[in-house]
């Protein structure tokens, strides 16, 4: 997959991301940009929930969007 084509697939994922945890911003995303670990460090800040339960709500969300995120 090249550049192009991931930045095309975040784009997509960004709404996605939005309707799992509404309570990121626009600017939580653009700091994450595809990055996993910031993006459980984000959703476990904005959801108080534990690392290992952020971390788990990402991998089922990778999941059901794999087509997406490679």
């Amino acid at each position: 997959m090249n550049k192009d084509q991931m930045q095309g697939n975040w784009k997509q994922l960004k709404g996605k991301v939005k309707e799992q945890w509404g309570k990121l911003t626009d600017d939580d995303l653009t700091i994450v940009e595809g990055n996993m670990d910031q993006l459980a460090g984000r959703v476990q800040e904005r959801y108080g929930v534990q690392r290992d339960e952020a971390e788990r709500q990402i991998k089922e969300f990778r999941r059901r969007n794999e087509d997406l995120w490679p």
